[in-house]
């Protein structure tokens, strides 16, 4: 690393202690089951430096998904059993979902799991990619591929703590929305997550 790095903040970042993030951050009076069996996944955070300087890739799901359709996420998915960890997760999936080879990414270093609702613990794992790069969105699964200025999501003043009924409860939950973008939930947690730690 040196000083002219524009991702020094956040190499910065992951070398100060983070802790384990959830979907239930803001909601205390959730109780959580003993012993829930949480399924692995993991995701890639993508960093790039565009014209605004560095800036964080990030895909808007296909409307047509089962699960979350047309939710804003980070590209990535759960652990098969092929994979050797969260990370060779988040690789081949970034591969299917994106293009992106792994070749093409320099893994900086992972976060803290985050808990979904949905029964995931996932990693984050953040990469620089290294050559120039035009995503390929994988036809069926994502709709768009779009970056966000690092420093929007690197504020933890543009983040705001919304709410919404889920399964009968409200929930509260992190958004930091963009343009026409509403990113919230998990991503804006991880993303809040990082702004912390960069703070």
């Amino acid at each position: 690393m040196t000083a002219t790095d524009p991702l020094a903040p956040v190499l910065a970042a992951l070398s100060r202690k983070g802790r384990d993030t959830s979907d239930f951050d803001l909601n205390p009076q959730v109780a959580l089951p003993e012993g829930r069996v949480l399924r692995p996944a993991g995701v890639l955070v993508p960093f790039l430096l565009g014209p605004r300087g560095p800036e964080v890739m990030l895909t808007k799901r296909s409307s047509r998904l089962k699960h979350h359709p047309g939710q804003i996420a980070f590209p990535g998915g759960k652990v098969d059993p092929t994979d050797a960890d969260a990370t060779a997760a988040a690789l081949r999936e970034s591969h299917e979902e994106i293009g992106l080879d792994p070749i093409n990414v320099e893994i900086l270093g992972l976060m803290d799991p985050h808990e979904t609702v949905t029964g995931f613990t996932v990693t984050p794992v953040l990469g620089r990619v290294i050559a120039p790069f035009t995503p390929v969105p994988e036809l069926g699964e994502v709709d768009e591929v779009f970056t966000v200025p690092l420093s929007h999501v690197a504020d933890p003043a543009r983040f705001r703590v919304e709410k919404r009924r889920w399964r009968g409860e409200w929930r509260r939950y992190y958004a930091v929305p963009y343009g026409p973008y509403y990113i919230w939930g998990a991503t804006a947690r991880i993303l809040r997550a990082l702004a912390d730690r960069m703070e």
